[in-house]
């Protein structure tokens, strides 16, 4: 397998990811995402940055509502009075327990303190066993290890650290692609990994033959903060993952609806893979 070192220092911290499905409902695409950048130096110098300690507690309070039955679905630290499933990454969390008789061990990159468990475990409950690993940045992992780690939930600072103690059979990108530097760098890695299977949800996807970065703005009713947001071109991405594993399905996002970026038609949306 390949190792995957100091992953933290490079990736955009992951409480960010929480907020930019919110605040989609509250501006146009437009006025979300601006630019066209030619590098990720050009788009970064022009954020404004964030406070990660102020999310972890707005997503440390919510999911602990919802832990504690006092909330029925937390999602970018909003409450909801009902659960909002991500089908196709249900359905293929099933399928990848079915192929492993009954068991499922998730490998959820980027995974906060666990909203997408909390989502979906009432439909995994009939599972043989459940065991979903969550990495994040260390003082999300503190306060996961603290809060809200149990039998099923751990959380781990580094992939290394992950399958050292358990071995995952589906790795889980959820939201978090597009804010990274060099994606199809770090897919090559996840790749590497050689995990039965990979699920990728809430992704930016663009009708275009090439990428897009651009700026996301997010509004400052939910909070201050702008950062470097890619879209992505779904023919080149999936090319990434075609030597290695054989694509199953894409589902689209059934929450966000689509989006006009300069112009062009963009969307979130999901893929799932299985190993040759």
């Amino acid at each position: 397998m390949v190792k995957i070192r100091n992953f933290l220092n490079v990736l955009i911290p992951p409480e960010i990811l929480s907020i930019h499905r919110q605040s989609k409902k509250l501006k146009t695409g437009e006025e979300m995402w601006s630019g066209d950048y030619s590098s990720w130096a050009e788009a970064q110098i022009k954020c404004t940055g964030y406070d990660s300690e102020v999310i972890l507690e707005k997503c440390k309070n919510a999911l602990l509502k919802v832990k504690n039955g006092e909330a029925i679905y937390e999602r970018d630290s909003v409450l909801f009075n009902e659960i909002q499933y991500s089908w196709g990454l249900l359905a293929g969390l099933l399928r990848a327990a079915l192929r492993n008789d009954g068991e499922l061990c998730v490998l959820d990159f980027g995974g906060s303190l666990g909203s997408t468990y909390y989502q979906n475990k009432e439909f995994l409950k009939p599972l043989k066993e459940l065991k979903w690993c969550i990495i994040e940045q260390s003082h999300f992992v503190d306060c996961g290890k603290k809060l809200f780690e149990g039998d099923q939930l751990k959380f781990f600072n580094t992939i290394e650290e992950c399958i050292t103690h358990y071995r995952p059979n589906v790795l889980l990108l959820s939201g978090v692609l597009q804010y990274l530097e060099k994606p199809y760098e770090w897919i090559e890695k996840f790749v590497g990994l050689g995990l039965p299977n990979i699920i990728i949800d809430r992704t930016s996807f663009v009708e275009n033959e090439r990428d897009i970065l651009t700026i996301q703005n997010v509004p400052e009713s939910i909070y201050l903060a702008s950062y470097p947001a890619w879209f992505l071109n779904k023919e080149r991405f999936s090319k990434f993952f075609a030597t290695e594993y054989c694509l199953v399905s894409e589902f689209a996002d059934t929450i966000d609806p689509p989006i006009k970026l300069n112009g062009l038609n963009a969307s979130w949306g999901g893929l799932y893979f299985i190993k040759r």
